[in-house]
């Protein structure tokens, strides 16, 4: 199982959110690059981003930062926040980004993730924040209409390899992760399935490697000191 720590990316700088709420925002770092970097030494070689800001807006602020990652560290990038078109995809993949992230885009419209595969392949994943039992978009401030199992067997369907699962209530908490959530949709679906939201402990961890998931997202409890990302990497990737 890979582990793929996170940086969140409001106005050029690291925050973490709690449970998707823009107004409980804590800043990390200031020099996303060099906490990138630190990633690295530390053995990752996959870094998860998300732009904030484009996630509401459809906008890529951050872009820079990610460019600049792409080029001073040797990570494997991806991207999620706001991609909702072509030449988006295209721009962030010029720049080095390894797997680009489409979130309310795919919910919204199928005929652009169809297309979006099409030209790109395994290039692009897919996002799916769950929100009280239903999918998540635009920020996690709206819902939409399909059920996740719907929406689950309609990616399979389309051909995408690998699916971002993240519970939203559990997001930021360090309260745990829905383990229960990630057995259901790992026997359900043949998915490359990457747990994010809630992992906080070697615990979590060695539950979900039990489940064969692809991967798991570490966010905060990197940030507060509760995982060692150099501990945790020997332990799940060796």
């Amino acid at each position: 199982m890979i582990l793929l720590p996170a940086i969140d990316l409001y106005e050029k700088k690291v925050v973490r959110l709690t449970r998707g709420d823009y107004a409980q925002m804590t800043v990390y770092n200031d020099d996303p690059v060099a906490q990138a970097a630190s990633f690295q030494e530390a053995g990752a070689q996959w870094l998860h981003t998300v732009d904030l800001e484009g996630a509401k807006d459809g906008s890529t602020p951050n872009y820079s930062v990610i460019e600049a990652i792409c080029k001073d560290t040797s990570l494997k990038v991806e991207i999620g926040g706001g991609i909702r078109s072509l030449d988006t995809i295209q721009k962030y993949l010029d720049a080095g980004v390894e797997r680009v992230i489409l979130g309310t885009k795919a919910v919204t419209d199928p005929a652009f993730l169809e297309e979006s595969l099409g030209k790109f392949g395994s290039h692009i994943a897919v996002g799916v924040d769950i929100k009280d039992g239903k999918i998540a978009i635009k920020g996690w401030l709206e819902t939409a209409q399909d059920s996740v199992e719907d929406f689950f067997a309609k990616l399979c369907r389309l051909g995408v390899s690998t699916v971002i699962c993240t519970d939203v209530s559990k997001d930021g908490m360090l309260a745990g992760t829905n383990v229960d959530l990630y057995r259901q949709l790992s026997q359900q679906f043949s998915l490359d399935l990457i747990a994010s939201g809630g992992v906080s402990s070697r615990e979590d961890l060695a539950r979900l490697k039990e489940l064969g998931l692809y991967g798991a997202i570490l966010g905060k409890a990197l940030y507060t000191g509760a995982l060692d990302l150099k501990a945790a990497l020997k332990e799940m990737e060796g």
